[in-house]
């Protein structure tokens, strides 16, 4: 049997998608997680804490490609440190990981994490690629219906996305991950470029609300940037097929019927 292929954060929305379509493709799978999960057929289980480095060297030892999808608000820096570090210790002949448009223009904390992971993988001699994608659809829902919840939902003017379906970065992720080292990838975003209005009327619509919008400003260099479509790659970039619509439609299905 082949080595497994380790998925760090297997067990989240990006992990759950890619973790099958591995097992499809005929290659067995070692999911890390914090908290571990049931072992089922070709399937592996394995508890590991990225952010202390603690386990990290048991769970990569053995496997030669590695999917680091595993990701937070904060320490995602640190965490692809030690991953990184256990990594090369482990002989792992490709790192591929997950990033976000934006990561190098946007200034954000958050986004600076990601950039450092880059910059830790990148220069890590271990052979690796890199993928940044946009928001997730399942993001873009998340925010969308909690603003919702307000009698009057403040939108950020000149703010827009490119969001992307999961299942179409899942499916990349893993054509790259079982192709050879490719170094920073083209972006992968939504073929559609929306205005933060428009995603919120789009949900609105498919959920049947009705909800006033009042524009407001979104201050700061963060804001700027955004203003700037720094947050979006409109040239080069590959696009997924399932749309935001398309995603709405099928959500909410069972709403309208």
């Amino acid at each position: 049997m082949s080595a497994p292929i380790l998925v760090t954060g297997g067990t989240g929305t990006l992990g759950r998608l890619v973790t099958p379509l591995l097992r499809e493709a005929g290659h067995p799978v070692r999911v890390l997680s914090r908290r571990g999960g049931q072992t089922a057929s070709g399937i592996e289980h394995v508890t590991a804490d990225l952010l202390t480095g603690d386990r990290v060297d048991a769970a990569v030892r053995g496997t030669d490609i590695v999917l680091h999808l595993a990701g937070g608000q904060k320490g995602d820096d640190q965490a692809t440190r030690n991953l990184v570090r256990a990594a090369r210790r482990g002989g792992v002949r490709h790192l591929v990981y997950i990033s976000v448009i934006g990561a190098d223009r946007v200034p954000l904390a958050w986004l600076r994490t990601k950039l450092d992971a880059e910059r830790a993988i990148a220069e890590s001699d271990l052979p690796w690629t890199t993928l940044r994608a946009a928001q997730f659809h399942d993001l873009v829902l998340t925010v969308t219906e909690k603003m919702a919840k307000l009698p009057v939902i403040p939108v950020p003017g000149g703010l827009r996305f490119q969001p992307v379906d999961a299942h179409d970065v899942a499916a990349r992720l893993v054509d790259l991950a079982l192709g050879e080292p490719a170094g920073l990838v083209p972006d992968l975003a939504g073929s559609t470029v929306y205005g933060m209005d428009e995603l919120i009327r789009g949900y609105l619509r498919a959920v049947g609300k009705r909800r006033l919008l009042l524009p407001v400003r979104l201050p700061g260099k963060a804001g700027r940037a955004y203003r700037n479509g720094d947050n979006l790659t409109l040239d080069g970039a590959d696009t997924g097929a399932r749309s935001w619509e398309t995603f709405l439609a099928e959500r909410f299905a069972t709403r309208r019927a």
